[in-house]
């Protein structure tokens, strides 16, 4: 998407700059305020930056934020497709969010990513060990975890993952005519509330926009491919290398969320799958469905700043 495309879109983090950055692999557009030490917020599906828009008046105050679209999403390019949807993989990603913050000047840094970007933050700290002060996870346990202990329930809860892996172009297809409806039902079934009162709807506008962009609405889908492919694979090989996570690691999930403990089995338990890959694990549930950022935004900014400021 262009300036001139989305200048009619509302800009929900006043004060702080927008920028392009120019990785060498990627253009990507970020917001960048606040004061303090670096930390990077990344979005998930089927949003973009603007999901961080509640809680970043409170983070900006002890921390320089820096909020980015990923690519495909947003106001990011779009790369090219490759055969095995390598484009769209949480490392090359991560390897975005590297250069990223090497550009505008910092090596090392905190990192919170929900969703998707949680999916990106976990690679990057596996990836580049060194770079990742703390590491925040929004929601999520890892992709490895999703695809090998996938049960029925888990399954009806993530149905978009099997829809949107399916080769191009039946996701593309069936979503494009019923774009809206697509987003708004999806955001809603996975709240708390079962609904989208939680959302501004100058954010809803924000995502709303990507899905009416056939181009935007392949790399979303590209993302879930990928995530059946390619970040599955990285994910086994990490763990038959016996590879973890060295810098402290905050888990936090809606209660109601998607990876939230079912039944009795404790590996359902995301603090429980966290330290098998990680070495340093705190965290627990937040009374929200998926989206902690909007939905919970005051205990989501308290945990961040919690964990962040020991």
């Amino acid at each position: 998407m262009s300036d001139d495309e989305d200048s009619d879109l509302a800009d929900l983090f006043e004060g702080f700059d927008s920028r392009y950055v120019e990785t060498g692999e990627a253009k990507l557009f970020c917001r960048i305020g606040g004061d303090g030490p670096p930390l990077l917020l990344l979005h998930g599906y089927p949003q973009c930056h603007v999901m961080w828009h509640k809680v970043a008046p409170a983070l900006a105050e002890r921390f320089t934020l820096v909020i980015p679209d990923l690519r495909g999403y947003g106001w990011s390019f779009v790369p090219r497709d490759e055969a095995d949807h390598a484009q769209m993989s949480k490392r090359a990603m991560a390897r975005d969010m590297v250069r990223l913050m090497e550009e505008i000047g910092h090596a090392r840094f905190a990192l919170a990513g929900h969703d998707r970007g949680g999916r990106v933050a976990y690679r990057l700290a596996l990836d580049h060990p060194g770079r990742l002060t703390k590491l925040a996870v929004l929601d999520i346990v890892p992709t490895h975890t999703m695809w090998s202990e996938l049960t029925s329930k888990l399954a009806m809860k993530t149905y978009h993952w099997m829809f949107l892996a399916q080769p191009e172009p039946l996701p593309e297809t069936l979503i494009g005519p019923a774009a809206r409806f697509y987003l708004e039902t999806t955001i809603a079934s996975w709240t708390k509330a079962k609904s989208i009162e939680a959302f501004d709807e100058r954010a809803m506008e924000h995502y709303a926009r990507a899905f009416v962009t056939p181009e935007r609405l392949h790399a979303m889908c590209e993302d879930y491919r990928s995530g059946a492919t390619c970040d599955f694979e990285h994910d086994m090989a990490d763990v038959a290398a016996g590879n973890t996570i060295a810098c402290p690691l905050l888990a936090i999930w809606g209660a109601t969320g998607i990876p939230a403990r079912s039944g009795d089995d404790v590996d359902s338990d995301p603090l429980s799958v966290w330290r098998r890959w990680a070495d340093d694990v705190t965290g627990g549930p937040l009374d929200s469905g998926h989206f902690l950022a909007e939905e919970a935004p005051q205990e989501t900014a308290t945990a961040l700043l919690d964990f962040l400021g020991r």
